[in-house]
């Protein structure tokens, strides 16, 4: 059911992408349609991988981490939706302004419930992950808190606010991306540091 969630939500930014580049006027449209999607394919599949490695681990059984799920599941779906609206052209401003906000809530707090998920495996009392692994979630659960506080602080900025020719908001809001790429591609993977579970969440 998670992944098929997440595929949706791929599904519809693909759909979105072809309804509105059918609509294209010229190339600098149909460039600008394609980055946008590529934003929230870059979203989306950096909350999956980070999504799969947690759910790997957590007893999904327990209520908390259903509750958590669900509600996960659920900002993730609209993603798309929301980042379509604070973007249309054909939305007036206000409405760019009010769906910009409503999405910068569902992003940050898909990246809260994800630094909740470590702060659960971090907990050395429950002993999901070895101590080499308990360390290292707990840099993830900080890390993606500081991130969630980034991003909402994205609301202090105006949303007509450019820099070269970009919305400033939707520049802040690509740090949680750049930061989980950077750190992915710079991380030595360690090996053996954890028996019967996962490898590490690379965030």
């Amino acid at each position: 059911m998670s992944d098929l969630i997440y595929g949706l939500s791929l599904s519809i930014g693909a759909i979105s992408l072809v309804i509105t580049n059918s609509q294209a006027s010229n190339a600098s449209d149909i460039d600008r349609n394609i980055l946008e999607f590529l934003f929230v394919f870059l979203i989306l599949i950096t909350s999956w991988i980070i999504y799969t490695s947690d759910m790997s681990v957590l007893p999904v059984e327990t209520r908390l981490v259903t509750f958590l799920n669900v509600v996960l599941l659920i900002l993730v779906a609209i993603i798309p939706y929301l980042f379509d609206q604070a973007v249309s052209r054909y939305n007036t401003l206000d409405i760019q302004s009010y769906a910009s906000t409503l999405f910068t809530f569902d992003y940050a707090g898909s990246l809260f419930i994800m630094a909740g998920f470590a702060h659960l495996i971090a907990q050395e009392e429950k002993q999901l992950v070895d101590d080499d692994q308990v360390l290292r979630f707990r840099r993830i659960r900080k890390r993606l808190t500081i991130l969630t506080i980034l991003v909402l602080f994205s609301l202090a900025v105006p949303w007509d606010w450019l820099f070269l020719g970009v919305h400033v908001r939707l520049l802040i809001w690509c740090v949680p991306i750049i930061s989980f790429w950077v750190n992915r591609m710079t991380t030595i993977p360690v090996r053996g540091a954890v028996t019967s579970k996962p490898p590490k969440n690379p965030f």
